[in-house]
């Protein structure tokens, strides 16, 4: 039989984790295009050729390591950096479906191999850890 990464290829699905991941990127698509509150501030310059940068908000030094753990792992933080991987040509998309149709083929361009338990894992499958 197919593990689980070749059945996820087989039946031309993503992992819960790249899911995830791209839910994280649309709703930063939809900050960066005011179709959603922006509550944490998140800024985003075009920066020439690397495209639309988010600017996250900074991180406290006095905190513990438990909360700057929190921070790196919460939506203010992963969100700028998911978005900020994407090349130039996606996050200048601004029609939303021609967005999601071209975040699709980029993520499924990526390898996608989730932890699963018993089986070796090159790092965490993050679109990040892959880029």
């Amino acid at each position: 039989g197919l593990d689980y990464w070749e059945r996820l290829k087989r039946l031309d699905l993503m992992s819960l984790q790249r899911r995830r991941e791209r839910y994280i990127v649309i709703h930063m698509w939809k900050l960066n295009h005011d179709k959603t509150s922006n509550d944490l501030k998140i800024e985003f310059p075009d920066k020439g050729r690397i495209g639309i940068q988010a600017e996250r908000p900074p991180i406290s030094k006095t905190g513990t390591g438990t909360h700057k753990t929190m921070y790196e792992e919460s939506f203010a933080v992963m969100g700028p950096k998911l978005w900020n991987s994407l090349p130039a040509a996606i996050n200048r998309l601004d029609d939303f479906e021609a967005f999601k149709r071209a975040l699709t083929s980029f993520f499924k361009a990526l390898p996608d191999e989730p932890p699963v338990k018993g089986y070796a894992r090159r790092n965490n499958n993050s679109v990040i850890d892959w880029l």
